[in-house]
């Protein structure tokens, strides 16, 4: 059984002799290893390898990076989003990571990466947004709690301006959706509608949080394999009620595939994006739905205490998205995406929850 070396590259070479030799290398530092994998010499070669890099790389900017790397900053971030960083760091490590801390500490090393930033921009001004903020965000650290003296990437300009205050599911959105929604994605929008969360908590909402009447829930972001975030708890509705004593369980998990496995994100959000493309919808987004949900309950009397305490958004938060939406929204109680039964319950939510019940009973 052949088994995959995490950060060794396997070379394989046919000699004059016709032999095959396989040889070894450590991928971050291309030093070729020696013995067997497993074997002591294999190990100590690996450790010399490492030791190696950290001494190459001490005083750069790939020796901060690393730095970072083992910090409490660090560990807090989402596995998520841990990956999306060694990505973005691995670009800039590549570009600039020789660098010395006295260049990074220099105007002109700003100024080279704002050259690149406005050039990068005018294709793609969000990835070189996201690209320049997780490197200001590792000098903002060595500048406060690390070796550099200053962040000179501070208040950068950012390129990508987006403003989704008028980004909203209307009836007609809603509606369009459910005609070409499979069961899976009808769940989903029911889900959405009725509890306001985030689609990470969805998709990791377990039979277990359901008691029957109720939907307990610790938000979050996952850190090594465990939740943390806020506990909340969100009365069900009718409809969200009916939707779910109704439901196979074909999973621990509430929202699952046609074969009952969990989504991973990518695909979710592909057979999502797919829907709204079916019905029509453009330039409206998942969690353009929890903000909806905000504005509904407001639009349904619950006042800002009773709102947050439903979708688990700060106070601050919670009166941030009101401000945006309601300047669209003053006339929604009339025009609403559904009127809510006893705060929450929704005429839409009710059919998209008949359509599921009906499909499962097919």
């Amino acid at each position: 059984m052949r088994t995959r070396l995490k950060g060794i590259n396997v070379i394989r070479r046919k000699l004059a002799t016709g032999e095959m030799r396989t040889y070894y290398y450590h991928r971050a530092t291309n030093t070729r290893l020696q013995g067997q994998p497993g074997s002591a010499e294999f190990l100590s070669s690996i450790a010399a390898a490492v030791e190696s890099a950290r001494s190459r790389d001490s005083g750069t900017l790939a020796g901060l990076i690393r730095d970072f790397q083992k910090t409490s900053r660090w560990r807090r971030l989402a596995e998520s989003t841990q990956g999306e960083y060694r990505r973005i760091l691995t670009f800039w490590e590549d570009k600039f990571g020789t660098c010395p801390y006295p260049a990074l500490e220099d105007k002109a090393f700003r100024r080279a990466v704002i050259k690149w930033h406005d050039e990068f921009s005018e294709t793609k001004p969000r990835e070189a947004d996201n690209r320049v903020t997780v490197l200001a965000r590792v000098l903002s650290w060595a500048a406060k709690d690390g070796p550099l003296k200053v962040n000179v990437l501070n208040g950068f300009e950012r390129a990508y301006q987006s403003d989704r205050s008028d980004k909203i599911w209307l009836p007609e959105h809603v509606e369009a959706f459910l005609r070409v929604a499979d069961p899976e994605m009808r769940l989903a929008m029911v889900l959405a509608l009725h509890t306001g969360q985030r689609q990470g908590d969805i998709l990791q909402l377990a039979w277990n949080s359901y008691d029957g009447e109720r939907i307990s829930l610790r938000q979050g972001k996952s850190r090594r394999g465990k939740i943390e975030g806020r506990l909340i708890t969100i009365k069900c509705t009718k409809a969200l009620k009916e939707t779910l004593d109704h439901l196979p369980k074909r999973s621990t998990l509430i929202l699952t595939t046609k074969t009952g496995k969990a989504f991973k994100k990518r695909y979710f959000a592909s057979q999502w994006d797919r829907t709204c493309k079916e019905a029509g919808i453009e330039d409206l987004h998942f969690h353009d739905i929890r903000g909806t949900t905000v504005t509904m309950l407001f639009q349904a009397g619950c006042n800002l205490g009773e709102i947050v305490a439903i979708t688990g958004h700060s106070l601050r938060r919670g009166q941030d998205i009101l401000d945006m939406y309601l300047a669209r929204t003053s006339t929604m109680a009339d025009n609403a995406i559904a009127k809510f039964e006893n705060v929450l319950e929704t005429d839409s939510a009710k059919r998209a929850a008949k359509q599921d019940r009906q499909n499962h009973a097919k």
